[in-house]
């Protein structure tokens, strides 16, 4: 959000210098042929910026259930030696 609006702030310095204009219609083309590639270019930051945050937030999804996984693993290990441990206990009391 920071960047966004340190980008909109530092656009607004430079409009007083193309308020100026050009002499001629192939200067003030080639201006606006810039602006317009310069406007592209900066929505595929954005959208490279959205694209991460989403990649991010996928792969933080996918980490929680593979650690949810292995903490449901642990917990039938030590179920599994409780039940173990029960019996050895009850074999023995024989």
């Amino acid at each position: 959000m920071t960047k966004k609006l340190l980008a909109a702030a530092a656009a607004l310095t430079l409009l007083p210098l193309g308020a100026c204009g050009h002499k001629t219609d192939a200067a003030e083309n080639v201006q606006a042929a810039a602006d317009n590639t310069a406007d592209a270019i900066d929505a595929n930051a954005d959208a490279m910026r959205d694209q991460g945050g989403n990649i991010a937030d996928n792969v933080e999804a996918t980490m929680d259930n593979k650690a949810d996984a292995m903490n449901n693993k642990a917990d039938a290990v030590r179920e599994a030696g409780e039940n173990k441990a029960d019996a050895i206990d009850k074999s023995a009391k024989k």
